[in-house]
């Protein structure tokens, strides 16, 4: 069975902790200092949040499986459907060990496919996970993740509504 991967960027951790806590109703499963992971069966997903360098918001989605087994039968799966894919093999991210693959869709949105086999120490499983991260720490390739987009913020306009309603 498939659980749903979504891993958001956050700014304030602990202010995201804490909605997020609130959202879900439950504390995180784990809680790192640049972390967080909430393990939900209900509705049935691993969210995670995090401080490691990327634009805040959405960093990517994906799904992890429970097997090495079901993940081998998805890359084939992608593969015969021609999906670009990169496969990563054994790596640990997240304070965690796993085997994983990836994808991108046709907007540059990651998808990482996983199985985890255990948990890692540190964020990406080497050094000190203290060290001040950088935008190409750990998870989605580079080669994968869409790049940043800075938007102005437009002045704030009238909607047709509130200039019809003052009338």
């Amino acid at each position: 069975m498939k659980r749903f991967h979504v891993h958001v960027a956050v700014q304030d951790l602990a202010q995201s902790t804490r909605f997020y806590s609130a959202l879900f109703g439950a504390s995180p499963s784990v809680e790192k200092a640049d972390y967080a992971k909430w393990m939900l069966d209900d509705p049935r997903i691993n969210f995670a949040i995090s401080t490691r360098g990327h634009a805040p918001g959405v960093n990517h989605l994906g799904f992890q499986v429970e097997s090495e087994s079901e993940l081998d039968q998805m890359r084939s799966h992608h593969t015969a459907a021609e999906l670009a894919l990169e496969h990563e093999g054994a790596t640990s991210c997240c304070y965690a060990k796993s085997t994983k693959h990836w994808l991108a869709d046709p907007q540059g949105i990651a998808w990482e496919m996983y199985h985890t086999m255990g948990e890692a120490q540190t964020y990406n499983g080497e050094g000190n996970s203290a060290v001040a991260p950088s935008a190409n720490t750990c998870c989605a390739p580079a080669v994968l993740m869409k790049t940043p987009v800075t938007v102005a913020t437009p002045e704030p306009t009238k909607s047709a509504c509130s200039t019809a309603c003052a009338a």
